[in-house]
């Protein structure tokens, strides 16, 4: 590239003024500003959107059908840009069999050093196999004593002879061969004494008798080369007084007469077939129905509804099943008004896994799944199942098979278990008995990417921990050390706030990632607010004043260094500080929460009451149990508690106060909405409200409208063109489909006599398009 800058001239995407800036290349320049103030619109939907599109277009019109194409964004020029990477806080991909370790490509270099490295280990013996050859079966006779007499043998039934040769043919061929001495029973016979009979096991054919010595190593490989030859690549070594030594060059296990298949790369892969466990597909999980969501209460009597699908005995919605419970109950002998919870052992699993004369909980919910072609049975279905650990592979994800090999005497499942600290150790522990050099460029790849993860913060991580169940901040961190791994060179880097979820601890590692990036030669563009990043970056541009159609104004663009009096700068000089509040509200400790011996993933038994009424804030370093305690114990535990359950909630012991608290709201990173029908009024309700006062216009009533008119949701009000979206979608030959305006409606979504009604001057598309501030 020939421009020291990337030149940027017109930029209007969003709320941007029309804004002319040169952005330096190979440099780590911040954006920042308030929220709303056009950061974003910037660094992404510009700068990053025009750096894809221009690569994308190098390629092919055959291979750009396959490839995502993003919008021209709106600006005059822009010149110098290089390939553009965007690293943001997006939803990483959401199936279960995306991990820390595919999203890193570590998973890719682990199988190939399994597949070239892994020792094998007999399903039956548990010893290792390995294919041996002469001068290592050699080296193994060594430690036999001295002058050990020794008798080689091979089998004779390993494609030497025709299954269906005599006994005269069997003879006529060993004597040919020069062999005419067998092995059976301890001792040499000779070839005529032996009838060969066919129901009789084959002996072994002796290949040579020897006194172990080291003046007779010639001779004795000579013999074992020998034996393996027309024994198929299998022989036997029957020292005197000692126990027999079976020796393969197959991947076999010569002691259990197992065969194995030579490893492929794909055996090592739980998203492939090959290595996959057969029973769970390479999740790890199975879905089941979960009796903790079915009995939520043992306390409860079964005539109390102790098995909720069913109901009780006072409940109006009574089903058949309920009855049936009554009636199998009376004949065996289960008492109905006793709590669940203590009942003999028998007598619940009888209720539960059924008996010869009645169905139970299982087969119940076994007939319901039958019937899952009724949305209404998929629903009451998703009430009372869960995901558990696959019974067979037990969360490995691996077939059987899979897990026979080790490396450095561990399972790939195991390695994959390790957090990335552990798993980095593992793996610098097998650099020196690495010597060949195909195989040590692969482990470097793997030690090299472990480390990246480890200097982003994210040592606490298993390699199986699943991509969906990642913060957004360590989505980032996981792409950052994803990006630094493959090396690339003069590419722009467009990062969206990498310091969401990581604690200050950690941001001098962040900031030493982002320079390495800019070491390499990369341009380095950043959306963020923390003030150590931007003091650590060589350039910052600072948007505002404002957010809104009030921002979109450059109010400070240069180094960092001299950063001038603008809102920002203002903060980082210390002229303006968060003030603190004077003085802390008191809890009172007859209104809170107490959760009892939370013990999920990595909390150590712990006991904490939060009280109500407060702003209470969990802190602590990433990965130390926020989100664990907060969201899978205190949220789902309350949920389940009142009645709407969102899923298993993490072991505890118990939660105390539940009926201080009306309901429960959990608030995360995920993004609102996927479709062009979600906007902030649809999703906050706002809009149901202004439905109503549109319906109640002169203008609605005389046409007969009501407030189900005024969505674009339902056929009654929205375009029939484009069903409610706004934009046509043309499909292009060797081309991404391009979307236009809705040519009905143009973009406006609703039909034109729904427009016609006012309010206030104001149809409902112009409502939509106003601003927060401008509809207060």
């Amino acid at each position: 590239m020939n421009d020291p800058v990337i030149k940027i001239r017109g930029a209007r995407q969003h709320n941007l003024k029309n804004l002319d800036l040169d952005i330096p290349l190979q440099r780590f320049t911040v954006v920042t500003g308030v929220s709303g103030s056009g950061k974003s619109s910037l660094a992404l939907d510009t700068l990053y959107a025009e750096g894809q599109r221009r690569y994308v277009e190098t390629f092919s019109p055959y291979a750009r059908q396959f490839m995502d194409r993003m919008d021209r964004p709106r600006v005059d020029k822009i010149s110098g840009i290089p390939p553009a990477i965007a690293i943001d806080r997006k939803d990483p991909v959401r199936t279960s069999r995306s991990s820390v370790g595919t999203m890193t490509e570590i998973t890719d270099y682990v199988k190939i050093l399994f597949a070239r490295l892994g020792v094998l280990h007999c399903a039956s013996c548990g010893k290792p196999v390995v294919p041996e050859t002469p001068q290592a079966i050699w080296e193994h006779l060594q430690t036999l004593p001295a002058g050990s007499r020794l008798v080689i043998t091979f089998p004779l039934v390993t494609g030497l002879l025709d299954d269906d040769a005599s006994p005269a043919a069997i003879r006529h061929s060993l004597r040919r061969l020069g062999f005419d001495r067998l092995y059976h029973d301890g001792a040499v016979v000779d070839i005529d004494a032996w009838a060969f009979a066919s129901e009789a096991p084959p002996p072994d054919v002796v290949a040579d008798r020897v006194v172990l010595g080291p003046e007779r190593r010639k001779r004795i490989i000579d013999s074992l080369e020998m034996a393996l030859r027309f024994g198929g690549g299998q022989l036997t070594v029957w020292p005197a007084h000692a126990r027999r030594l079976d020796f393969s060059t197959r991947l076999s296990c010569a002691r259990c007469g197992l065969d194995y298949t030579p490893p492929l790369p794909n055996l090592f892969s739980f998203n492939s077939p090959l290595g996959a466990c057969d029973t769970c597909r390479g999740f790890g999980r199975v879905i089941d129905i979960d009796l903790d969501l079915i009995i939520p209460d043992r306390n409860r009597s079964l005539a109390d509804g102790a098995v909720k699908p069913w109901g009780a005995r006072e409940a109006d919605n009574l089903r058949m099943e309920f009855d049936d419970l009554m009636a199998y109950c009376r004949r065996a002998g289960i008492p109905t008004e006793v709590p669940f919870g203590r009942l003999k052992k028998a007598q619940q699993r009888a209720i539960i896994d059924g008996t010869d004369d009645y169905y139970g909980i299982r087969g119940f919910f076994q007939w319901l799944e039958t019937k899952t072609y009724k949305m209404h049975v998929r629903v009451f279905l998703s009430r009372y199942r869960s995901y558990d650990f696959c019974p067979d592979c037990r969360g490995a994800r691996f077939k059987p098979e899979t897990l026979l090999y080790r490396l450095g005497g561990q399972t790939i499942a195991g390695i994959y278990a390790l957090n990335i600290d552990k798993a980095l150790a593992f793996f610098e522990g097998l650099a020196d008995r690495i010597t060949n050099e195909a195989d040590r460029l692969v482990l470097d790849e793997v030690r090299g990417r472990l480390r990246y993860l480890q200097d982003v913060g994210l040592g606490y991580l298993t390699l199986d921990r699943q991509s969906r169940t990642l913060s957004g901040g360590e989505v980032q961190r996981v792409s950052l050390a994803s990006a630094l791994g493959s090396s690339l060179v003069n590419t722009l880097y467009v990062l969206d706030e990498p310091s969401i979820g990581l604690h200050p601890r950690d941001n001098h590692r962040l900031i030493g990632i982002l320079q390495g990036l800019r070491r390499l030669g990369n341009t380095v563009v950043v959306v963020e607010h923390d003030p150590d990043i931007i003091r650590a970056s060589d350039y910052t541009l600072d948007l505002g004043p404002r957010a809104g159609e009030k921002g979109g104004q450059i109010q400070y663009f240069g180094p960092t260094t001299g950063i001038n009096g603008s809102l920002t700068g203002q903060y980082l000089r210390g002229q303006r500080v968060i003030p603190m509040p004077p003085r802390r509200r008191r809890p009172n400790k007859k209104q809170q929460l107490t959760i009892q011996s939370a013990a999920q993933h990595n909390l150590k038994d712990i006991d904490v009451s939060i009280p109500l009424g407060l702003f209470v804030c969990l802190t602590g370093v990433s990965g130390s149990g926020k989100s664990t305690l907060a969201e899978e114990i205190l949220y789902r535990s309350l949920k389940q508690a009142l009645g709407d359950p969102q899923g298993r909630p993490g072991r505890h012991k118990a939660l105390r106060g539940v009926d201080l608290v009306a309901d429960v709201a959990l608030v995360d990173q995920r993004p609102i909405g996927r479709t062009p029908r979600a906007n902030a009024l649809t999703y906050t309700k706002a809009m149901d409200p202004i439905r109503r006062l549109l319906a109640a216009t002169d203008d609605a009533r005389e046409r007969g409208f009501g407030p189900g008119h005024f969505s674009f949701n339902v056929d009654g009000g929205r375009c029939a063109t484009c069903k409610g979206e706004g934009f046509e979608k043309i499909e292009m030959q060797f081309l991404s489909d391009v979307y236009v305006a809705c040519p009905q409606c143009n973009g406006r979504r609703f039909q034109p006599e729904i427009l016609a009604v006012r309010y206030r001057d104001r149809n409902v598309d112009q409502i939509l398009r106003m601003t927060v501030d401008q509809a207060l």
